[in-house]
């Protein structure tokens, strides 16, 4: 009975003290073998107590995947927002230092972008963020942005329209404090073939001569009449859904990221951009379109390089064309790259 009074005489005793230090702004206090000691309310941090066993700088550190939504202005002013992915990293210079802030970067990336639109004024200032979190260990700091942009798209003919999501990466550095920011969107378009053209263009010659190669006069009509019969085409050329990822950087005065005005001129270019609402004229109109601009990968790269040639605001561009053929089971593909720098 002595032994239960004393026990709970000793844990009054501590419990007041504890309450005393507590209220004195002091750590609380623990009972241990050695007596009474201070509780440490301090978290450890491995990254900044303690020191590489293998010393070194390295070019990149940081998150990849990382989970965000971004707000977007579409060309009708409208904003919207869009799940996207970001890669974020800083160099790490001082080779004594074990490892950088990896919740500095995604916080920095949070609060920047929860409430403003994606700029590209937005993104020089995450960058200089990552740069100033890390300022006793970093002086360069990257950022990858992936999303799918998506844009409304009129019918070729009728009065309809449908929506498109458009592949886009933003790629951007800070760098001996320079900005440098890379842009690439994909583009989906139908390439037939001038090849396989050729060779059913020549059935249908054969297929005319056997019906009328007899006679040495034919009435407008009979003609026109045999053109909508089978024979007239009893060969088409084959064409594939096919892909071109184009990549730019942009010049130093470039101040926004040209993504809906670069989408836009590259359809134009490449003339075959695949369709959202189809109806009977827009299928048709879309047919003349392929027999109009039969191409090669080779045809389809040659033509988006000498677009960009001339594009305002582009340093250096890349061209990659994928053509997922229909008559193979590989592709066909081509790459173009260009400087103006």
């Amino acid at each position: 009975m002595k032994d239960v009074c004393m026990f709970e005489f000793v844990s009054d005793v501590l419990n007041l003290k504890q309450m005393d230090s507590a209220e004195q702004g002091r750590q609380p206090l623990s009972s241990t073998g050695a007596g009474v000691v201070p509780i440490s309310r301090v978290l450890p941090d491995v990254a900044n107590e303690s020191e590489p066993h293998i010393g070194g700088t390295l070019d990149r550190v940081g998150m990849s995947g990382v989970e965000l939504v971004l707000r977007l202005r579409d060309a009708a002013g409208e904003v919207f927002r869009t799940p996207a992915r970001a890669d974020a990293a800083v160099s790490l210079d001082n080779e004594r230092v074990k490892g950088i802030h990896m919740s500095r970067l995604f916080l920095s990336l949070n609060n920047r972008l929860a409430d403003a639109e994606l700029s590209m004024s937005v993104v020089n200032e995450i960058l200089q963020d990552f740069v100033k979190t890390h300022a006793d260990m970093s002086s360069n700091s990257y950022l990858t942005l992936k999303y799918e942009h998506s844009m409304k798209r009129p019918a070729l003919l009728s009065d309809h329209s449908g929506w498109r999501a458009y592949p886009v990466t933003i790629q951007s550095a800070y760098q001996q404090g320079q900005f440098r920011h890379q842009l690439t969107v994909q583009l989906t378009y139908s390439s037939a073939c001038p090849c396989s053209a050729a060779l059913s263009r020549q059935l249908i010659q054969q297929a005319f001569e056997r019906s009328f190669g007899d006679r040495s006069e034919l009435s407008h009509d009979e003609i026109f009449e045999w053109l909508g019969t089978p024979d007239a085409i009893l060969a088409v050329p084959h064409s594939q859904r096919s892909h071109a990822d184009v990549t730019v950087e942009l010049e130093e005065g470039v101040d926004e990221f040209p993504i809906e005005t670069l989408i836009d001129y590259l359809e134009r270019v490449i003339a075959t951009p695949v369709q959202t609402a189809v109806k009977r004229e827009d299928e048709q109109e879309f047919a003349r379109l392929n027999g109009a601009n039969l191409m090669f990968c080779e045809d389809a790269a040659r033509k988006l390089k000498a677009a960009l040639d001339s594009y305002e605001g582009v340093k250096d561009f890349r061209v990659e064309i994928n053509h997922l053929e229909s008559l193979h089971p590989h592709d066909a593909s081509a790459v173009a790259s260009g400087s103006r720098s």
